[in-house]
């Protein structure tokens, strides 16, 4: 196979497996094929499949666990685009690089795409703000930032302290998936996905109406305040395509 119009790194993670249903045209290797921890394997993945789009999903996204684990998370993370990024060389293709809400410090909310990312506030955080870095040495890029959770809220504890723009993976992934349709229409480097600001325990109750409040101090690891993303890029070019 050869030249196939888009490439999926992470198919099997929450957002890839949507990704995959809504774009039948996505090639997803399983990770034994295409392993973002192996340099070699990206490579051989790009000479069969030579993708007009990759699409970088694969990450490693256990906010908490990544406080544990560290090397793990900078591996997968950082490593595995700085691997991407080497394997694409010189080559045209287009990479959509994946990103969070998290790369800011959330002390305001409200954020823009231009607007200064960090301090990051935990090492998950940290970890994608240099993958971000990283995905740009790519002259053809896209940096989406965007957040979601699974299709049901699986916790019995949300945060009423904390803020967000996030959404259920089914509601964000076909936002995800517009964008990569119409990537080449999109005139700036980085776009924030997402829904209204809203708090987390909010979200949780549209699913799960009997879940508890509960506030970011008993968490595990240091959370922000507000990571809500100003969308309005998104909007108007939605807006133009007809599709609000």
């Amino acid at each position: 196979m050869s030249g196939v119009p888009v490439l999926l790194t992470g198919g099997t993670g929450r957002l890839g497996r949507e990704l995959r249903a809504l774009l039948p045209e996505i090639v997803a290797p399983a990770r034994t094929e295409l392993d973002v921890s192996r340099l070699d394997t990206i490579q051989q993945a790009l000479e069969r499949y030579a993708p007009k789009t990759i699409v970088h999903a694969a990450a490693y996204t256990d906010v908490a666990g990544a406080e544990l684990d560290r090397v793990s998370c900078w591996s997968t993370n950082v490593g595995g685009t700085r691997n991407l990024v080497r394997a694409i060389g010189s080559r045209d293709s287009l990479v959509i690089h994946i990103s969070t809400d998290y790369v800011f410090a959330g002390t305001e909310g409200g954020y823009r795409e231009d607007d200064p990312p960090g301090p990051p506030r935990n090492y998950y955080a940290l970890s994608k703000l240099a993958a971000e870095e990283v995905a740009r040495c790519v002259e053809r890029h896209l940096i989406v930032r965007t957040s979601f959770r699974p299709r049901s809220w699986p916790y019995d504890k949300a945060f009423t302290d904390v803020f967000t723009s996030q959404d259920y993976v089914d509601v964000i992934a076909p936002e995800v998936a517009l964008a990569i349709g119409r990537a080449a229409e999109i005139p700036w480097g980085t776009v924030h996905i997402g829904t209204e600001r809203k708090s987390v325990f909010e979200l949780a109750r549209r699913r799960r109406p009997d879940v508890v409040a509960a506030s970011k101090r008993d968490a595990a690891v240091d959370l922000p305040d507000d990571v809500s993303l100003d969308t309005s890029r998104w909007s108007e070019l939605k807006r133009q395509w007809g599709c609000l």
